[in-house]
């Protein structure tokens, strides 16, 4: 049979199946899909080292890997995932396809926002929640969204 008429495995696993796979979350690839599952891919990885640094101290200006800022836990868990990122809250704002709340994924990036500047960032758990190192004398840590005055980034 030529590789034009094989059956996709979609199609050979049967429609039961495909319920299975939707129920688990598992990813089935559409035709042009591939980079957004790519990006799905990387902030996947850097959520969860992000999530491995759990318990690390903060420090300000530091980027790991036993010590973070907040900007520094986000540089750090994308680029050990395979993604660069530029060094502080804003200009990772700025360097990310902002997109809204509706939209938001885990392992998008969470922008806390003041008057008209970025202070704080970190990384979407899912359930409203973020890792991040949050400030001196605290530790990276899983918490609730504290305020509505966020923005979202995703990382291509």
């Amino acid at each position: 049979m030529g590789a034009h008429k094989r059956p996709s495995k979609l199609s050979r696993a049967g429609a039961a199946s495909a319920l299975t796979l939707a129920a688990v979350g598992a990813t089935v690839l559409a035709p042009g899909g591939a980079a957004e599952a790519e990006a799905s891919s990387v902030s996947s990885t850097a959520l969860r080292i992000a999530a491995s640094k759990q318990g690390s101290p903060y420090q300000w200006g530091a980027t790991g890997p036993y010590r973070f800022d907040c900007s520094g836990l986000t540089l750090y868990s994308f680029k050990r995932a395979g993604k660069s990122l530029p060094r502080t809250a804003a200009q990772q704002y700025n360097s990310t396809q902002h997109i809204p709340r509706s939209a938001r994924e885990t392992g998008d990036l969470v922008f806390f926002v003041s008057g008209r500047g970025i202070y704080h960032v970190g990384i979407y758990a899912g359930d409203g929640r973020i890792w991040h190192a949050p400030k001196t004398g605290a530790v990276v840590r899983l918490e609730r969204i504290w305020t509505n005055s966020v923005l979202y980034g995703r990382v291509g």
